[in-house]
């Protein structure tokens, strides 16, 4: 495989994901009014129900809206990494992953490329999401915004992963109703996204706070909030780049482009 037509090739995919979207100013929509919604209605409804501590990467008290950024970062990337799955999914039933796959490049690869463009449009999702936090005055530093862009990366390429190897195993599209609600809701409120762990414990939930400590998305939030502090959590770092590393494994080696064809070969 030359690294020329390897990287053309990683060009073309980015190009045209990134031109779709551009095509489609609903999906920037949409992908923002989700935590907008957490942000301007639920923050200032719990504002004065959830009450965050002084803890780590914060060194005083903070408001609500500060404290749930990150994990509406978070949100942004899973729900992206999961549309990604379903544009798989659908790529595959019309034949499109078939046709992609036959370039002479590894499959693997091929498949990185596709997680590589969709991280991508979740980056420039959160970025758009980061201008409406200071537009509402969410005080966030400033220079978080570049720290942030690593941890983001990062994130999004485990979560896209994930997506990815949800894609494996969903034969159609109309199983991707379930998916969302088998995975996205509880992976996003059974993190530290809208709450602090310790809350969870303090309240008793001791079951719910050691899955939620287990929770790959609570690790990717946190490294995302460290990151806006110039801080790095080592072990979040480790949990999300081990889990972006076994999630683009796992659906590498199952990647099936046939899988949905079956059942349309015995109806034929």
């Amino acid at each position: 495989m030359r690294a020329g037509h390897a990287l053309e090739a990683l060009g073309a995919i980015s190009f045209r994901e990134l031109r779709k979207f551009m095509q489609q100013r609903s999906r920037l929509l949409s992908a923002l009014v989700r935590p907008l919604l957490w942000l301007v209605v639920f923050a200032a409804g719990f504002r004065n129900v959830f009450g965050v501590a002084v803890i780590e990467p914060y060194s005083s008290f903070i408001e609500y809206q500060v404290y749930v950024a990150p994990g509406l970062l978070g949100m942004i990337c899973l729900f992206n990494g999961i549309q990604s799955s379903l544009a798989m999914v659908y790529d595959r039933e019309m034949g499109m992953m078939r046709l992609l796959l036959t370039a002479p490049l590894a499959r693997a690869y091929l498949l990185a490329c596709k997680l590589v463009a969709g991280t991508l449009l979740s980056l420039v999702q959160c970025y758009a999401f980061l201008v409406v936090c200071a537009v509402f005055g969410v005080d966030l530093p400033w220079s978080g915004w570049l720290y942030a862009f690593p941890a983001l990366l990062l994130g999004g390429l485990m979560l896209g992963a994930l997506g990815l190897l949800l894609s494996v195993y969903i034969k159609q599209i109309e199983n991707f109703a379930s998916t969302m609600n088998f995975v996205i809701f509880p992976m996003f409120f059974m993190s530290s996204a809208l709450y602090p762990l310790w809350k969870l414990k303090e309240s008793g939930a001791e079951w719910l706070y050691w899955v939620s400590s287990v929770n790959p998305f609570t690790h990717s939030v946190e490294l995302t909030r460290f990151a806006m502090y110039g801080q790095l959590n080592l072990t979040s770092l480790a949990v999300t780049g081990g889990s972006a590393l076994v999630f683009f494994v796992w659906a590498a080696y199952g990647y099936d482009p046939q899988r949905g064809m079956v059942k349309k070969r015995a109806q034929a």
